[in-house]
């Protein structure tokens, strides 16, 4: 008799194997799914008011680099880097070129790869949600700063001006608001990872759980407790103010071809108000903003300039805020002039952080070899002025932060530390058209008043002007491309916040644990490398 064996289960269909095909879409998900979370927090920014995107995006981040080695992180957080910044920042391409905004993309993209490949590091950690966001914040510290004096513009707090975690930019400003963000995102993220964990082994880790629903409760409740620090009330009287827009002849760069017409537009729409005050239409302005480049004809050596400005300032009756360009000494100043109608200029504020590339060009050689086109747009670079703006207009002390100034914490703080009750960020947004950069820099405002509880004025050239309370509540604004003045009393405070008090502290701190955070792990993989070696 002859007995045949058989395996058990040989008739059982085999599974079916992954095709090449599948394995490389497999591989290639990560990096789809760092790049669509860079664009998700695109969308979460301003003019959209979708500000809750921004926890998803940095959840799916989580998802895509925790554990994972720095150098996968580092090509994920270059992708996800571009997702971001490249629709961010397209408008600094609107009117140079394409060439501007992609060399922009690729250099700050590089601070967020950094950024990534630290995460994916610390991710291995206990509590890796708090090492991770504080290390997003470093990162923001060090775009800020360099290269040519920094660039913060894209910083997770300026995509929150509509959302609940606002209150916390007057705990600790920026850092500290983006902070909170980071780190719901990924405790969002450690929280799904547990649940998913758990239901796939039956086994629940507490500490996991803890860490991840902390890391979500926490800035939510820390939000709403910090809602006792907002307030629109007055508390050193209030003052009538008054923001022009004049418009510009025409869209683009070579609006400024047109320096006349633009002062002409400013003063025509001041003295269209004035006629309005004087038939009971509109409330008498104790002081009147105009923007920054207002009057590009330098009204100190042209008497018709001068003229334009001292017959607009005499109509209204009131101190105005003028934006020139002015030259001194051989230097070049982007200068707000304080008009008085009776005295004429009594005060300047010299802008101090001029835009590289806009208003002075670094490397102009090296620009100038690349593209003679792009030294000719800027044949005169700009001087930085020294001390912090803050002119007494109407009884009231009006702190001067000159547009791009805006996206600079230390900028903005130095006028409310020098006395400043009120706020105006004069701009000038022709330049980039009908683009999403003027939202951008509005809701910046916004989260300036909250930090420091001021009202921000925001007169712009060519739209959207704005009246912003201290509770980051826009109470009024323009169009964009129209003439138009804004009338409204607003409140003067006086009492600074915890950021105003604390100031770059917070930012200090969070660096500091973002060192911490990058060192346990460094130590921790020297252990583990070691213990190998011995085994």
């Amino acid at each position: 008799m002859t007995v045949t064996a058989t395996s058990v289960g040989a008739s059982d269909p085999m599974p079916p194997q992954p095709t090449a095909r599948s394995r490389r879409l497999v591989r290639l998900l990560p990096a789809a799914a760092a790049a669509s979370s860079g664009l998700l927090l695109y969308v979460s920014f301003p003019p959209r008011t979708l500000w809750w995107l921004a926890p998803l995006a940095f959840a799916v981040l989580g998802r895509v680099l925790r554990g994972r080695g720095w150098k996968a992180g580092l090509g994920l957080g270059y992708l996800f880097g571009l997702g971001f910044l490249l629709p961010l920042l397209v408008w600094t391409g609107v009117e140079v070129g394409p060439g501007p905004w992609i060399a922009l993309v690729v250099i700050e993209a590089v601070f967020v790869a950094l950024v990534c490949a630290g995460v994916a590091v610390v991710s291995k950690l206990p509590g890796w949600p708090v090492w991770a966001a504080a290390l997003w914040i470093a990162g923001e510290a060090a775009r800020a700063r360099v290269p040519f004096s920094g660039f913060p513009w894209g910083k997770i707090a300026f995509g929150q001006a509509d959302g609940v975690f606002l209150p916390l930019a007057a705990v600790g400003g920026t850092p500290v608001l983006g902070f909170a963000v980071v780190l719901c995102g990924f405790g969002l993220c450690e929280t799904v990872r547990v649940a998913l964990r758990a239901r796939r082994t039956g086994t629940v880790r507490r500490a996991a759980v803890a860490v991840g629903a902390l890391s979500v409760a926490v800035p939510l409740v820390a939000a709403l407790a910090a809602r006792t620090l907002v307030s629109d009330k007055a508390e050193a009287g209030t003052v009538t103010v008054a923001v022009v827009q004049g418009n510009v002849p025409r869209l683009g760069l070579d609006f400024n071809s047109q320096r006349r017409a633009v002062l002409d537009y400013h003063a025509r729409e001041t003295e269209r108000l004035a006629a309005r005050v004087r038939a009971g239409e509109a409330e008498r302005p104790d002081i009147v903003l105009w923007p920054e480049n207002s009057s590009d004809i330098d009204p100190f050596v042209n008497d018709d300039a001068r003229e334009v400005i001292d017959r607009a300032a005499k109509a209204i009756d009131a101190p105005i805020s003028v934006g020139g360009v002015v030259g001194k000494d051989g230097r070049l100043l982007n200068e707000q002039i304080l008009w008085d109608p009776v005295k004429g200029p009594v005060d300047t504020y010299d802008k101090r952080q001029i835009q590289p590339f806009g208003e002075y060009l670094p490397l102009r050689s090296l620009v100038g070899a690349i593209n003679e086109n792009w030294t000719s747009m800027v044949r005169q670079d700009f001087s930085r002025g020294g001390d912090a703006g803050v002119f007494r207009m109407g009884g009231a002390g009006v702190g001067l932060v000159t547009c791009y100034e805006a996206a600079f914490d230390w900028a903005v703080r130095d006028t409310v530390t020098a006395g400043a009750q009120l706020i105006s960020v004069p701009s000038n947004n022709a330049t980039f058209g009908r683009s999403e950069m003027t939202y951008q820099q509005l809701a910046m405002s916004r989260v300036r008043a909250v930090e420091h509880s001021r009202t921000v004025t925001v007169p712009v050239t060519s739209g959207v002007s704005a009246v912003i309370m201290p509770d980051g509540r826009i109470t009024q604004r323009t169009g964009m491309f129209v003439a138009d003045s804004l009338v409204q009393e607003v409140p003067l405070r006086s009492s600074r916040t915890p950021a105003t008090r604390l100031g770059v502290l917070p930012e200090i701190a969070l660096v500091l644990v973002a060192a911490g955070g990058l060192g346990r792990a460094v130590a921790a993989g020297v252990r583990g490398r070691r213990a190998g070696d011995v085994r």
